[in-house]
């Protein structure tokens, strides 16, 4: 199923022992464009620290009740590694989140998700697989903030066609599919997908996300997405 990130924010999250708080953001890479991590609002019951939780641990959503289960208990969150808020996430934390919950990490295996397509743990590798991530960079500069990117100019071939509204994520893969961008005065205000394999960077320091398409182009892709939604 797909999920605009927009609505989710807020969503309460249910360990498997009580509250945990609430879904207040989600990391994802811009490379692979996989959520790596949701970001949980604990309130007070863990001193409003940040949390992390891996889509590794979670569950399937309730949209009545508007809920997200996460299959750890609220001691082994509370144990877990913490992140300084005021740093992107560094490989280090990384390797140490996934050693403290068994995870496989996610950047062996040359796939989304290491050696598989979805966020499972899969067998053992092989004692020849290399044990070791080799990383240049203390942060992870691959790793982007949906509430930071909400609100981002989009820049076609020809020129600005609006600015980021939301996010269009797979919660079965845990990727985002698609950018909702609202439009303004150039779509008549309305809002448009465009497909995160059409992006071509986002760019950090411009707060900007570089499009390969012509804005006559998105306009059609956008148009032909209506037809498809009114068949």
């Amino acid at each position: 199923m797909y999920q605009n990130t927009r609505k989710i924010i807020g969503y309460k999250l249910s360990a498997l022992d009580g509250d945990l708080g609430q879904v207040q953001d989600f990391y994802f890479d811009d490379k692979t464009w996989a959520v790596r991590y949701l970001v949980a609002a604990t309130g007070t019951w863990l001193a409003d620290r940040q949390v992390l939780v891996s889509p590794y641990a979670l569950g399937r959503f309730d949209q009545t009740g508007e809920v997200l289960p996460v299959n750890l208990t609220r001691k082994q969150i509370e144990h877990s590694p913490g992140i300084d808020r005021h740093r992107p996430v560094s490989r280090q934390f990384e390797e140490a989140y996934h050693r403290y919950y068994g995870w496989p990490p996610y950047w062996l295996g040359g796939r989304m998700w290491g050696r598989g397509d979805l966020p499972v743990v899969m067998p053992p590798a092989s004692p020849d697989s290399p044990s070791h991530y080799q990383h240049d960079e203390w942060d992870d500069v691959h790793l982007r903030s949906t509430q930071a990117v909400t609100g981002y100019k989009i820049h076609a071939l020809d020129g600005e066609i609006g600015a980021v509204s939301g996010l269009i994520v797979d919660d079965e893969r845990w990727f985002i599919r698609d950018m909702v961008v609202e439009t303004g005065h150039w779509y008549a205000g309305k809002e448009i997908l465009i497909a995160t394999g059409k992006i071509d960077r986002i760019g950090r320091e411009e707060s900007k996300v570089f499009v390969r398409l012509t804005k006559d182009e998105i306009a059609s892709t956008a148009k032909d997405e209506v037809a498809h939604a009114r068949a």
